[in-house]
């Protein structure tokens, strides 16, 4: 049990740093227009809050998908991890 524990927090841990990593470029890539012209400017006025607001949300959530995905990952590794363990023991 204190195995899985361990696995599922480290894995929690790797996904929490992955997340970090991949997201902030997929909600640049994501809020980005499309088919602008090279150089075109966006005439539009922004809501900085709301801004701001979406992309510490879109982080967040990132990283508990993130943290849930390699606790879930973790805890797979180390049931496996464990039954070779017991097997070699018996």
């Amino acid at each position: 049990m204190k195995t899985a524990v361990i696995f599922a927090l480290a894995g929690a841990l790797i996904g929490v740093a992955v997340a970090s990593l991949v997201v902030p470029p997929a909600i640049a890539w994501y809020a980005s227009p499309g088919g602008l012209p090279q150089g075109g400017q966006i005439p539009a006025m922004v809501q900085i809050p709301e801004v701001i607001r979406y992309a510490t949300t879109s982080l967040i959530r990132g990283q508990l998908i993130g943290a849930g995905a390699g606790a879930a990952i973790g805890l797979a590794l180390a049931v496996m991890f464990g039954r070779r363990t017991s097997a070699r023991a018996s």
